[in-house]
């Protein structure tokens, strides 16, 4: 008999540390693999959200050169001419200004530095995206 109450005594104490490590570490790692999941996610969302903005202000700059005659504006004085919302947003993702450049021709590119926040890098988001080199073999 007072071998079944010193059993009935051990459970009632709890889980030991080594358990406690194990369901913590089990934890951790789902987490971990749920985190990397999303942030990618999150990444790409991003870039998304900022191409679809640099193609809404690139329409604006089109629209605005046709009707004005004028130089590539900046997203500013298209801000000032009442052309975009005051309340919009004209930073891309990573709270960075968007650059419009206009070419001789007619062309307009409006640009977002991308997650790096420098213009020129591989990361950059462009509207409309420029077109896939070609490589010729020989």
């Amino acid at each position: 008999m007072h071998h079944h109450h010193l059993r009935k005594r051990r459970r009632a104490r709890g889980y030991s540390l080594v358990e406690i490590l194990v369901v913590l570490t089990i934890i951790a790692l789902l987490a971990s693999v749920i985190g990397i999941a999303v942030f990618g996610h999150l990444v790409k969302a991003r870039a998304e959200t900022t191409r679809q903005s640099a193609l809404k202000i690139r329409q604006t700059v089109v629209l605005y050169r046709m009707d004005r005659g004028e130089d590539c504006p900046s997203v500013e004085a298209l801000r000032t001419a009442e052309l975009i919302d005051a309340a919009s947003k004209t930073t891309d993702a990573w709270d960075q200004p968007f650059l419009v450049q206009c070419g001789e021709r007619g062309e307009v590119h409006v640009s977002s530095a991308g997650p790096d926040k420098k213009h020129g890098t591989e990361d950059d988001i462009i509207a409309p995206e420029p077109p896939a080199k070609v490589v010729l073999r020989e």
